[in-house]
């Protein structure tokens, strides 16, 4: 049976009842961790988080956890749902919270510099300021900063003239028609740079066929965070690619361990798995279509690894390599 960790306190109510019924269903099913692990295809150490608090499980994951131990997927998938919500919730009190400190913060910065102090003065109705309480303290706060000392008018300035009212209906009429100007400037040499340019750059443009866009992540199924090129470097459970969203492209052995190519045509990923493992080993995905780095994982005390994800065009563009500690090196073939 699992020893389980204590499930952190600040965990919401309703995530904590869900992740102790996780760990029911795996006490049940009487599988270890790393059993779940490979029958689901999320890694150890992904579950482990999921089951200790510290990650709220992909929906994915929980569907095939549910499969694996003959649970109705209905039941469980309900309670995710509800223990999204709630972890959507504690994240967005937890980002108010630091937003209300970094305010709070900022507020007394600015006191520091800007503030009154108790004993400041303010000038008296025959220094020329404009209205405003004289008691001892004044005004503090951004809307009423201190007047620096100004010393006394040889004698009182009277106040400006105020405008006639066809002066500013003038104005008005000259600075929209300075507008209006400018602006027919603009389109004029915009239109003329459209016009103007090259015939052979236009036909080069015209024959270029248009890149195929990806998919923005509103695009995207439900629990999946990225696609493509913003994919590359990420963890693909933790994006939401793996589960079922993945399959296994492409399989090989090298020395007593087994590497995989997963590949997400959801997200035009691809990543690499090496299982039965020793620590120590490493394992690399890469792309023979493309110029990115490839992407690497080591293998820890839990005898497999997966990289991070690679944007590739297809599955048959990922290859997958594993260096073993005995010095034994192999790779998948690439396309099948």
């Amino acid at each position: 049976m699992p020893r389980w960790k204590a499930l952190p306190e600040e965990l919401d109510p309703q995530v904590r009842e869900f992740a102790t019924q996780l760990r029911r269903l795996v006490d049940k099913s009487g599988l270890s961790i790393a059993a779940v692990a490979d029958r689901t295809g999320y890694s150890k150490t992904s579950w482990e988080r999921y089951l200790n608090g510290r990650l709220l499980a992909p929906k994915g994951a929980i569907v095939a956890l549910a499969e694996v131990t003959g649970t109705n997927p209905l039941h469980l998938t309900t309670m995710w749902e509800l223990s999204e919500r709630a972890w959507s919730r504690s994240e967005m009190r937890h980002d108010m919270t630091m937003e209300a400190i970094r305010i709070t913060q900022a507020r007394d910065a600015l006191g520091e510099f800007g503030g009154d102090g108790p004993g400041a003065s303010r000038p008296g109705p025959g220094t020329g300021a404009g209205p405003g309480p004289v008691a001892s303290g004044g005004w503090h706060g951004p809307e009423s900063p201190a007047a620096p000392p100004r010393p006394p008018a040889a004698s009182p300035v009277p106040p400006a003239p105020p405008a006639a009212p066809g002066r500013g209906r003038r104005r008005t009429a000259i600075f929209v028609t300075a507008l209006v100007a400018a602006l027919l400037v603009i389109a004029g040499a915009v239109l003329l740079t459209d016009l103007g340019g090259g015939g052979d750059d236009t036909a080069k443009v015209a024959e270029s066929p248009p890149a195929k866009p990806s998919p923005t992540v509103s695009e995207l199924p439900a629990g999946v965070k990225c696609a493509g090129d913003d994919c590359t470097g990420e963890d693909p459970e933790l994006m939401g690619c793996g589960g079922e969203f993945a399959e296994t492209a492409t399989t090989t052995k090298v020395g007593t361990a087994v590497v995989e190519v997963r590949y997400s045509e959801t997200c035009g990923v691809a990543w690499a798995r090496i299982t039965e493992a020793a620590p120590g080993d490493t394992v690399e995905i890469s792309s023979t279509q493309g110029n990115d780095e490839p992407q690497t994982g080591t293998v820890n005390a839990d005898k497999d690894a997966y990289t991070p994800m690679l944007a590739v065009p297809s599955a048959a563009a990922a290859e997958a390599c594993a260096t073993l500690t005995t010095g034994v090196e192999g790779c998948t073939t690439a396309g099948g």
